[in-house]
């Protein structure tokens, strides 16, 4: 069984400059370069089978290439204790949202018990532990209120497994990736 999920992963050079945000806060977890993507849909464990119904539908997406503005940064959630901080990706994106609805729709096509969830577009940069300093991290937010990082040209989109290890990032793996094209 795959633990699956779709995301838009952006050139090397957006991932080292969103990393190199990271500082040595205590109780924060920072995503390495490498990792660093944006979530369109979690999908979660599924089979052989079902992995490749997902690949067949979404083969049928159609979306023009666009570019994606990246800047800005946060934590989530917003009420209670906060267990990400993000960068923010092209929050009001027409293609972008275009692009997570045909998602869902060809993924709920396939499975329509499919958790269904509101869409924020952002990438992980860390995640918190109860260790982490609110104090901290808000003068972190502060100091990085203004980022921007280059925008970049989406032309496609992957299906992602991902493999969770205790006390190890977690690996991810390219299982497909999506052509983004209006025909």
């Amino acid at each position: 069984m795959a633990r699956l999920f779709v995301a838009l992963i952006p050139p090397s050079t957006v991932q080292t400059e969103l990393s190199e945000i990271a500082e040595p806060l205590e109780g924060v977890r920072w995503t390495p370069a490498e990792n660093i993507h944006l979530t369109l849909r979690f999908i979660g464990e599924c089979d052989d089978d079902k992995r490749d119904r997902f690949i067949d539908a979404l083969a049928a997406v159609r979306v023009e290439p666009f570019i994606l503005p990246v800047g800005g940064v946060g934590l989530f959630p917003s009420r209670g204790p906060a267990h990400v901080l993000w960068a923010g990706a092209g929050r009001s994106h027409p293609r972008l949202f275009q692009l997570r609805k045909q998602v869902d729709e060809a993924l709920l096509h396939v499975d329509p018990a499919l958790e269904v969830r509101s869409f924020h577009p952002h990438f992980t940069v860390a995640r918190l532990t109860g260790q982490a300093a609110p104090k901290a991290i808000a003068a972190w937010i502060e100091r990085h209120a203004a980022l921007e990082a280059p925008p970049f040209r989406v032309d496609s989109f992957q299906l992602m497994a991902s493999a969770l290890s205790p006390g190890a990032p977690p690996h991810y793996e390219v299982v497909r990736t999506f052509g983004l094209r209006t025909s």
